[in-house]
């Protein structure tokens, strides 16, 4: 026979009444918000299983459904175990439309770190995880830089929210305020000068690749992605990966680069010189040329050509002689920069840069601005 029993948890009223008898038989009952389950004999089976319900009557009706049929509508849920949270995550976020670069991180720090740390100290159910001394643990064993632990450290968090609404933990046991945010030093944006820029300009006609050492095709083509960079704003990732379709023409004749579809439907459009137009569209092909993109083969991972690149970036900045301060993503702060004294206003900055918020672009970019 099944009846219904409470699984309260460690902060449930009905748990402070323990230490504390003079509470009434009101507070033990009729406030407590823990979910029944189902436990006794159904037929020759042993059944432990919850209701999914704190109203008792609801849970009396479920069981007695039960015992009519012979059998529960499930089999009897185990503990979550650590592996399948993560993928049941992962998969949820992948149905959420979320972006790759996204998914990408969210794979390597649950799939690949996280459940490593799980296995090397023998925890496989949820349960054993979801205790703030492990995430700390967990967390010691980060070698990021501060801004990205504190980003990985709200994904964690995100994830046993995750866990808490899906019924698989009754509280989520992390939060910000629990853990302790992570201090993060905003060092200001910095970025080329237009000496520096030049240098670096230059620094391409001398540059050749390891697979091109006879001629020029490796500076060639890192010239022109730097041209386009430095005067469309656009991430590494976005502008080694840009279709050739996106170069066009503007209704005066002029040459622009589609940036991106707005959420809104409207394209955003960003003008750029001739010489760099010029630059595109005679870069020459790489290694595995693909009629579609600019620099990409269309094969394998987008991060791969974005390494590729970046490894390129680091050997031309010495050539340059600025490789102490000097990376990739300076190229979109330039434009930014560069377009703030130029007066474009901060609001088309922010659009043509594809802020959620024009509060983000002032946070990064208006400094610079008041300096000059």
């Amino acid at each position: 026979m099944l009846k219904p029993e409470k699984r309260h948890t460690a902060d449930c009223i009905a748990q402070r009444r323990k230490k504390d008898p003079g509470a009434s038989e009101y507070d033990d009952y009729s406030r407590c918000t823990c979910s029944y389950r189902a436990v006794g004999m159904l037929g020759s089976e042993f059944i432990r299983k919850s209701l999914r319900t704190s109203n008792f009557e609801t849970a009396i009706q479920t069981i007695r459904e039960w015992e009519g049929k012979g059998q529960v509508e499930a089999k009897t849920e185990g503990p979550v175990k650590v592996k399948d949270a993560v993928k049941g995550y992962l998969e949820d976020a992948k149905a959420r439309n979320l972006g790759e670069a996204t998914l990408t991180k969210l794979e390597t720090i649950f799939e690949k770190q996280f459940l490593t740390f799980c296995t090397a100290n023998g925890f496989q159910f949820l349960t054993q995880v979801a205790d703030v001394n492990v995430i700390r643990q967990f967390r010691s064993t980060w070698k990021d830089a501060p801004l990205s632990r504190g980003k990985k450290q709200g994904r964690v968090i995100g994830f046993f929210y995750f866990c808490e609404r899906t019924g698989w933990l009754p509280k989520n046991p992390v939060t910000n305020r629990v853990l302790g945010r992570i201090k993060v030093e905003q060092k200001p944006t910095d970025y080329f000068n237009p000496a520096e820029f030049d240098a670096i300009v230059d620094a391409t006609f001398l540059y050749c690749g390891d697979r091109w050492e006879k001629d020029t095709t490796a500076g060639t083509r890192l010239r022109a992605l730097t041209l386009l960079m430095r005067w469309t704003g656009l991430r590494i990732r976005d502008a080694s990966t840009l279709e050739r379709e996106r170069l066009t023409k503007t209704d005066r004749g002029g040459d622009c680069v589609l940036l991106y579809q707005a959420k809104t439907g409207e394209p955003v459009y960003c003008p750029i010189p001739a010489q760099v137009a010029e630059a595109l569209r005679n870069v020459p092909d790489g290694l595995r040329p693909n009629p579609r993109y600019f620099f990409w083969s269309g094969n394998g991972h987008p991060k791969t050509v974005v390494a590729d690149f970046q490894r390129s970036y680091r050997r031309l900045f010495k050539l340059a002689e600025i490789a102490k301060r000097a990376h990739p993503h300076m190229f979109r702060d330039t434009f930014a920069v560069e377009c703030l004294r130029s007066g474009v206003s901060l609001e088309r900055v922010s659009t043509l840069l594809g802020h959620k918020s024009v509060k983000i672009t002032e946070k990064h970019y208006k400094p610079h601005v008041k300096a000059l």
